[in-house]
């Protein structure tokens, strides 16, 4: 009726007013947004890692240990070369023992241009083939190890969300231990890892310690540097283990130790192609 106010009886009035409040008590107990996935702190951090000075015109002799879950260990021995292109760096590894895997070699583009895949090649001598890896295969295993082919190059840090943790002493060490996670499920597939902590030593920005979830997986791989030095005024991990666990069971680890290791050498960009890689060292 014109002029009429309208009014909800007492009962429905009083009704609404109790959903009022419990709505305002409901939102008052839900948890705050949360903040930003990216921490611009961590990613700086990252950034000098990436950008650190790792030295140019390497060579080095290389022992992998790869150890079963029952203690039988498997020696290898690897002659391995790098040089930086630009801002990217290129890595030519010979396997020289034992002789199942003698001749056996590696090469890989690893390009400082976001978005850019690596490429990475094995040379397989007994099938006298180079396959190239494709980023779908670059979670799989490398020579039998627990490394990935992911691992043998930098990370891409813009697929990747940051987040700076804490700061904790590591062996007299002061660090930041930072967590990355991919940014897409996409990248979670190609490098093999749903997420990593990362332990970054603050005066020489060496990773020297992280934890890897595995990619559809319960298992988890556990790298550490045993030990790091100085070489022509260069830090380099003179020692590194990774161990994958599923639980508190070891399934397998794998040790990398570096030796003769040169700087400044006169190493030619011909050096490494396809065709170098398949002519053995």
């Amino acid at each position: 009726m014109a002029g009429t106010t309208h009014r909800f009886p007492p009962p429905l009035r009083g009704a609404l007013l109790l959903l009022a409040a419990l709505a305002l008590a409901a939102a008052a107990l839900l948890p705050a947004a949360p903040a930003a996935a990216d921490d611009a702190k961590a990613r700086e951090i990252m950034q000098r890692v990436n950008d650190r000075d790792d030295g140019d015109n390497q060579t080095a002799d290389m022992q992998m240990t790869l150890i079963s879950r029952h203690g039988e260990r498997r020696e290898r021995t690897i002659k391995s070369f790098r040089k930086d292109r630009g801002k990217d760096t290129l890595t030519l590894s010979f396997f020289l023992s034992p002789a199942d895997v003698k001749n056996t070699a590696f090469l890989t583009y690893d390009y400082d241009e976001p978005g850019k895949d690596d490429d990475q090649w094995l040379y397989l001598p007994e099938l006298r083939k180079t396959k190239r890896i494709a980023s779908s295969d670059k979670s799989g295993s490398f020579m039998g190890s627990d490394f990935n082919y992911s691992d043998m190059t930098r990370p891409d840090l813009t697929q990747y969300d940051f987040t700076l943790m804490q700061e904790v002493e590591v062996e007299g060490h002061k660090t930041w231990q930072i967590q990355a996670v991919p940014r897409t499920e996409q990248v979670k597939a190609d490098i093999g890892y749903e997420k990593s902590v990362l332990w970054v030593r603050q005066d020489n920005l060496l990773v020297i310690r992280a934890i890897r979830w595995v990619h559809n997986s319960v298992r988890r791989k556990y790298m550490q540097v045993k030990s790091a030095e100085r070489v022509d005024g260069i830090w380099i991990a003179t020692e590194m283990q990774m161990v994958t666990r599923e639980g508190n069971a070891t399934v397998h680890a794998t040790v990398l130790k570096w030796s003769n290791i040169r700087f400044n050498q006169n190493l030619s960009p011909d050096m490494f192609t396809v065709r170098r890689l398949e002519q053995g060292y």
